[in-house]
């Protein structure tokens, strides 16, 4: 707690804080009345939420992806669609297009039919099965959350968070998602097989008479809320400095650059990369209790950060090294 802030400053602060945690469990809770296991998923897919980040979800299919986001959706009290990426699916299909309509007096006019894309969580549904081009109507959205059709720019509903879910690359039928959308998206969770025991609540809560289904709990005005409150929280400018020099060390010529990434990285993260490791690392402090951003909590956010702002060389991909990997590395040579 800020040892500047008077004793009803402080006490209101507390407050604050006790109803963001108590607000991100209730959402935490509510989800987990469906999804079962995935609990660093869920997790990195609230706080992105709340700090207002997109999020990509890898992994084969029937790991429960779709139905993550659609259980998010849920629990929460906003306006949701859904795209199912193809490789046919065109820009106009996701943002929206101008059609001709007569008018009462016998003439016509343009009228701008809104696509899917305007709604408060999106999801975009294997999203690397549809072309570059259609894979790039997203760049304006999920950066300036705004589209521009024909001239004119339409704003997007606040709050905006695109989900999209994809299949490994090696998968039949797949495209590459280019850098730069990836690099819009705040998090890039990896979804694994369930565990055992994971897998037989799967089948008791999806082969019975009923199955669960999550009710909203909170507010697209209250997610807004506890986004202001994390972006107040401080942080030390030595641990600033940590995130930033963690950053300038996924690049191969930089001088705090590490072995493996001098060896196997082409192109390190960009200055996205830093921006959500330390948004999520403010929201991971608030949850831990705090109110001010540990090392710790940027090393818990790199990963989800940075995977997807690596861009291995040659000899990284031929040894099929993980970006995991590199960010360990990354991390271990930090001071």
């Amino acid at each position: 707690m800020n040892a500047n802030l008077s004793t009803n400053d402080a006490e209101a602060l507390k407050q604050e804080l006790d109803r963001f945690r108590a607000d991100f469990e209730r959402l935490r809770s509510e989800v987990a009345k469906v999804i079962v296991g995935h609990d660093e998923i869920v997790e990195g897919t609230l706080i992105a939420l709340i700090a207002g980040g997109h999020v990509l979800l890898e992994g084969v299919p029937g790991l429960g992806k779709t139905l993550l986001v659609r259980t998010l959706a849920d629990a929460l009290d906003l306006k949701f669609s859904r795209v199912q990426f193809t490789p046919d699916l065109m820009p106009a299909d996701l943002i929206g297009t101008n059609v001709v309509l007569e008018t009462p007096e016998g003439g016509r006019k343009f009228q701008f039919q809104r696509g899917p894309i305007f709604a408060n969580i999106v999801l975009a549904d294997e999203i690397n099965r549809a072309t570059p081009k259609t894979q790039s109507a997203l760049l304006e959205a999920m950066q300036e959350k705004a589209v521009t059709v024909a001239g004119q720019t339409y704003l997007l509903p606040e709050p905006f968070l695109v989900l999209a879910t994809q299949n490994p690359l090696e998968m039949e039928g797949t495209y590459p998602l280019p850098e730069a959308q990836l690099d819009r998206f705040f998090h890039k969770l990896l979804v694994q097989y369930p565990s055992s025991d994971e897998l037989a609540t799967i089948l008791d809560r999806t082969t019975q008479t009923e199955e669960p289904r999550a009710q909203p709990v909170l507010s697209g005005e209250r997610i807004l809320e506890m986004r202001q409150l994390a972006r107040s929280v401080p942080i030390a400018e030595d641990v600033r400095s940590f995130a930033i020099n963690a950053v300038l060390a996924t690049h191969p010529e930089n001088g705090r650059a590490s072995e493996k990434v001098r060896r196997y990285v082409q192109y390190g993260s960009s200055p996205r990369g830093a921006q959500a490791m330390v948004l999520a690392a403010k929201i991971r402090a608030i949850l831990d209790g705090r109110y001010h951003v540990a090392r710790e909590d940027l090393r818990r956010a790199a990963h989800a950060s940075l995977r997807h702002r690596l861009i291995l060389n040659f000899e990284g991909q031929a040894e099929n090294i993980a970006p995991d990997e590199v960010i360990d590395d990354v991390l271990g040579s930090q001071a």
